[in-house]
């Protein structure tokens, strides 16, 4: 048997715990789960979440204005330091509502694509991506609807390594998509301190 391509080693998936889900899950992120462990934890299949991370990264790295939002804390880092590195708009906190709908609102944007941490925690993103038509590329999680999510990545979008890890192969993948050779960055530059 051969052993499937990986863009970086399982391992690293294994230990930022990309693949730890939760015990609930919805039917849409069903055919992205690889099982279910005794305690009822789900756990992710890794090789869909390293497809969709390609998948991913082609799209994305032909967008000019992106534009990435993450409310939860343990993302703030790791969506500032993605956005500096592939010259994209974030917002981390809250998501002012209008910010992608009303054209009189001071920050005002219209991105080609949006990139959400949690569909549900940005949920206002989304809503205002929906109504303009943009595309959204989400972090899902077990717990997550995929409705109104163009591409799901499958992993955990709680624990901040794993978002870490996440948006720090997003980053060296689309760089190295656009042709930049030099990528100099560590996982531990896009995780946020436990005390943060």
């Amino acid at each position: 048997m051969v052993e499937e391509e990986f863009l970086i080693p399982k391992e690293d998936y294994l230990s930022a715990g990309s693949h730890i889900g939760m015990k609930s899950k919805t039917a849409s992120m069903g055919k992205f789960i690889y099982k279910t462990r005794g305690d009822g934890l789900s756990v992710l299949n890794l090789q869909m979440l390293d497809e969709r991370i390609s998948i991913a990264v082609k799209f994305l790295a032909r967008q000019e204005n992106i534009l990435v939002v993450g409310r939860k804390t343990n993302a703030h880092k790791a969506v500032k330091k993605f956005a500096e590195l592939i010259g994209a708009d974030y917002v981390v906190g809250r998501f002012m509502p209008g910010a992608l709908t009303n054209p009189n609102y001071n920050y005002y944007m219209e991105p080609d694509a949006i990139l959400v941490t949690d569909p549900l925690s940005d949920r206002q993103a989304v809503k205002e991506s929906v109504d303009s038509r943009i595309p959204i590329v989400a972090l899902c999680d077990t717990f997550n609807s995929t409705k109104n999510i163009d591409l799901v990545i499958p992993c955990n979008n709680k624990g901040r390594k794993s978002i870490a890890l996440i948006y720090w192969l997003l980053a060296r993948e689309i760089l190295k998509e656009r042709g930049e050779k030099k990528f100099n960055y560590k996982v531990e530059d896009f995780m946020t301190d436990s005390g943060e």
